[in-house]
């Protein structure tokens, strides 16, 4: 694994799907809906389920069965295939046509076992075939197969947003790193073309961060980033702000719907809270300030251009005069849009 320190490249992706291990993680029992017009056989099947421990619905035909997933959802279904005035081929194909909140399991109870009836049950969108006429040993087995294969898909699903987290989080801080913050500013600067409004920008630096990391190492230098970025974070007023690093000790914090007036007391307020106390790391308490820059874009036209460069570049001079005039200051400018 490539070792990146904290005044290099913020970001280093080291793993490939391959390397994932996907791992059935414990979920909730799933709840079971079984729909049939037989009160007897519901009666029945519902009992069964409920015996073994599953949490149970039971319905008597295919609307009531939809508006029980709407309302309800439920992961497991046992279905009959023959219900009067209900096709269950029909219901299985609907169920698949729609979005629920989890995938379906949809295990098909039928009289007929040919392979003609099997094959149509799968082309409807049954995952599984079962005879009314099994026993209930089987039925159970089945339901048993399901909740192995939706465990899996939970796993996989929490596999998939975990690495989706870690590709837009700072290993290092738990801030949001580059990529995330270039990604939704651009997204924040569309939404104020489209829809006007304004959006402000803080370019936050650490002061005398190569002077840290020179006297105390850089795994002091990580502790002092690591108390930045959570006092950062703590002093955020809105939970629609948020901070990202983008690079070395060079962070950002993005203020949606903010005026410059509004970003200034912010970043006030920040300057103040990091330099309120020393960070405690393993090599002693250490007096931490930043230097702050503010950029900021306010849009009345829909014709005019908002880029992500010329906000950082605002934002950046405005960092550079903070420090050339002395550091832990904060200095504003506010961006000219082209076409206003």
């Amino acid at each position: 694994m490539l070792a990146v320190r904290n005044s290099e490249l913020d970001y280093v992706d080291t793993t490939s799907f391959e390397d994932t291990q996907i791992l059935a993680l414990p979920m909730e029992t799933p709840k079971v809906l079984v729909v049939d017009d037989d009160e007897i056989v519901l009666e029945h099947l519902t009992a069964l389920v409920a015996a073994a421990g599953y949490r149970v619905l039971a319905v008597k035909n295919a609307a009531e069965a939809l508006e029980s997933l709407a309302n309800h959802f439920t992961s497991i279904v046992i279905l009959a295939r023959n219900m009067r005035g209900t096709d269950g081929l029909a219901l299985c194909r609907t169920i698949r046509e729609k979005a629920f909140a989890g995938y379906v399991y949809v295990v098909l109870l039928t009289t007929h076992d040919s392979e003609e009836d099997i094959l149509a049950g799968i082309d409807a969108g049954a995952d599984d075939h079962l005879n009314k006429r099994a026993s209930p040993a089987q039925l159970l087995a089945r339901l048993r197969t399901a909740q192995r294969i939706l465990s899996l898909e939970h796993s996989l699903l929490g596999a998939l947003e975990e690495r989706k987290r870690i590709a837009m989080t700072d290993a290092l801080t738990g801030a949001y790193n580059r990529r995330y913050f270039m990604r939704h500013l651009h997204r924040e600067l569309n939404r104020i073309r489209r829809f006007g409004g304004e959006v402000s920008l803080l370019l936050l630096d650490v002061d005398h961060f190569k002077r840290i990391n020179d006297n105390h190492g850089h795994a002091v230098g990580d502790e002092v980033l690591k108390v930045f970025v959570q006092r950062i974070q703590e002093g955020l007023p809105r939970d629609t702000d948020w901070c990202a690093r983008l690079g070395g000790e060079e962070f950002a914090v993005v203020l949606p719907q903010t005026s410059l007036a509004g970003a200034n007391i912010v970043a006030e307020r920040l300057r103040m809270k990091l330099a309120s106390a020393p960070a405690s790391t393993s090599g002693g308490r250490i007096s931490v300030t930043t230097s702050i820059g503010i950029g900021g874009v306010q849009s009345f036209a829909n014709g005019a251009e908002l880029s992500v460069e010329e906000l950082l570049n605002a934002a950046d001079r405005c960092l550079d005069t903070s420090k050339q005039s002395g550091r832990n200051k904060v200095t504003v400018a506010k961006l000219r849009l082209r076409g206003l």
